[in-house]
């Protein structure tokens, strides 16, 4: 550990074995709360493409641990939590049972479909005869009772989900309207609120969130489950309370926040001390605005780094804003990577890191844009900071990864019920950028969204769709000493009378970057295809009507080369021509 740290405050000290065992103890619980989501979900969005996100807190509100799920989610969750106990709800006003929920941008959440809810953990809870006591019987004496022991108790923890949920109504299936120039078009709006109080569910809550859904069973399945990990969160921690006690939990808490935030001051202090400037761009925002431009100035001052995002494009009429809490993630995400696993991933790494936004911008937009389609942003912030960076430390930057959430969202009628609609949702990814030791991986998820696919059998046996191709796109990653990895290739048919198609992409005008010669990787394409007509379809679009036999077909893009070209392996090359990953003589553009 180098000095620069020596002026932080100095921490009790805690056995290190005991340290270690209470660290991955609290890992292990946000695991737990992982699975218990994923085995108890109801939509394809959360059990199969896994669009969700664990965490455990301290009593502070800082983010400790954190499942392997979604960095865009975890790193903006303590921004969320913060937010809440300083403008809405404070913590003296939380208790034994509560449950606090949003999905408001604007109050720290990221966009309407992700909806955050926390559980605080007080020491000496019976975490066990809570979840078992009848409904009606918090009488008046019980409240009283409760009131009196949570002010008589500390807060030793606050576990947290965020769930993407299937729809939340707005101006198209899954939420994702690209026509919106307002959050009010977007869907249900959540500021924050108890949903539980005391172990009491707020049922009109529930019952509003399911008539503004176009998959109310759906939406009320997911939302149990994310109810049910928060448990699994709570008792996790109160396991560690009774075999050890809130203090030493607390203690071993800000040890390893400490041990976060120092690795990633090492982290830093590895990258020579200056200026580096990138720039990057969003293709458009659906509506008016086109080549919205990222720039990133990051500097570097021995174990400090500052992002300055606020050369960035004005915010737009369309929905790729982002909130300053969404563009921070973005950063956070970047200098993570760069740590390459060194920095545990929770509230202490962030800490070097300084987010400066200017507001009214595409990085930092302003109530009431919409910002549904965040992540076209957010993945440009993530590609920009490490170009950014590449020039500091040219031996650890990858080549631009494909950049985008693909996603895509179609309301039809139901297989067997056809007086019901139901949403197919999917979101689909491309190739990674070259490095400076490979070949980026082919179709494969970037670590900001860390989303799994959906598989086509599963699709077809659900939603009304047939899959007539799904497989790597040739010659879609760029050339160079390091190939990027390949893009993919997506196309069903509409096996139903009717349907209405939207879809928010990226990518389209403006490929993946190369490094250090490499070519970028390909661009994205949407096609649909009614019978002998074939129409280009932009990067963003709702209301797409759909007949039966209609074609749609994503090509996502591939990630950029690293290198030159003509330094490439011929034995490389060789195995790229005969794996079929290059078969043309001039490589699509």
């Amino acid at each position: 550990m180098n000095g620069k740290n020596a002026s932080l405050e100095s921490l009790a000290p805690i056995d290190p074995v005991r340290l270690e065992v209470i660290r991955n103890a609290l890992l292990a619980g946000a695991e737990e709360m992982n699975l218990s989501i994923w085995r108890t979900a109801r939509s394809t969005v959360v059990r199969e493409t896994l669009d969700y996100s664990t965490a455990l807190f301290d009593g502070n509100g800082n983010a400790v641990a954190q499942s392997t799920r979604i960095p865009v989610h975890l790193n903006s969750m303590s921004t969320c939590l913060e937010d809440i106990l300083t403008n809405h709800i404070p913590l003296s006003q939380w208790n034994d049972g509560d449950i606090v929920m949003t999905n408001d941008p604007y109050c720290g959440a990221q966009h309407l479909p992700d909806f955050v809810l926390f559980k605080p953990v007080f020491e000496n809870v019976d975490l066990q005869s809570q979840t078992e006591t009848p409904k009606n019987a918090n009488s008046a004496a019980g409240k009283d009772k409760s009131n009196s022991q949570s002010e008589n108790r500390r807060c030793v923890a606050i576990a947290a989900a965020i769930v993407h949920h299937i729809d939340v109504s707005g101006g198209a299936a899954g939420s994702y309207f690209a026509g919106a120039t307002e959050v009010f078009h977007e869907g249900l709006r959540i500021p924050p609120i108890k949903l539980f109080e005391r172990g009491e569910e707020n049922s009109a809550v529930t019952a509003i969130i399911r008539q503004n859904s176009r998959e109310p069973v759906k939406i009320s399945g997911d939302l149990q489950a994310q109810i049910a990990a928060l448990t699994v969160g709570a008792i996790a921690v109160e396991r560690l309370v009774t075999r050890y006690d809130s203090d030493t939990l607390m203690l071993a808490m800000q040890h390893i926040l400490k041990q976060s935030e120092d690795a990633m001051r090492d982290t830093i202090s590895d990258i020579p001390d200056g200026v580096y400037t990138f720039k990057d761009f969003v293709d458009d925002d659906g509506q008016d605005a086109k080549d919205m431009v990222i720039i990133a100035n990051v500097t570097i001052k021995d174990d400090h780094c500052s992002v300055d995002l606020s050369e960035s494009a004005e915010q737009t009429p369309g929905p790729v804003n982002c909130t300053l809490n969404m563009a921070r993630s973005g950063v956070y995400c970047a200098l993570l990577s760069v740590a390459e696993g060194r920095a545990m991933a929770n509230s202490g790494a962030y800490r070097p890191i300084e987010v400066i936004c200017k507001e009214g911008t595409i990085v930092n937009c302003t109530e009431p844009a919409p910002v549904a389609n965040r992540m076209a942003t957010g993945h440009r912030i993530v590609t920009t900071v490490l170009g950014a960076l590449a020039s500091a430390i040219p031996d650890k930057i990858p080549a631009a990864y494909y950049g985008v959430s693909y996603v895509a969202a179609l309301s039809s009628p139901d297989r067997v019920e056809k007086d019901e609609r139901r949403v197919y949702f999917e979101i689909e990814v491309g190739g990674w950028g070259a490095y400076p030791g490979g070949d980026g991986a082919d179709g494969f998820s970037a670590g900001f969204h860390n989303l799994a696919n959906s598989p086509v059998e599963m699709c077809e046996s659900i939603f009304p769709v047939i899959f007539t191709e799904y497989g790597f796109i040739p010659d879609s990653g760029g050339d160079g000493k390091f190939r990027g990895g390949l893009g993919l290739a997506r196309e069903w048919q509409l096996d139903e009378e009717w349907g209405v198609l939207s879809g928010n992409f990226d990518r389209f005008r403006h490929p993946p970057y190369g490094l250090h010669g490499g070519e970028p990787g390909s661009k994205g394409r949407f096609i649909h295809t009614r019978g002998d007509t074939v129409t280009e379809l932009p990067s963003k679009i709702s209301g797409l009507k759909l007949q039966r036999g209609d074609r749609v077909r994503l090509e996502t893009s591939g990630g950029g080369g690293w290198g030159l070209a003509a330094e490439r392996d011929q034995t490389l090359s060789e195995k790229d021509k005969r794996g079929g990953y290059r078969v043309m003589s001039k490589r699509k553009k």
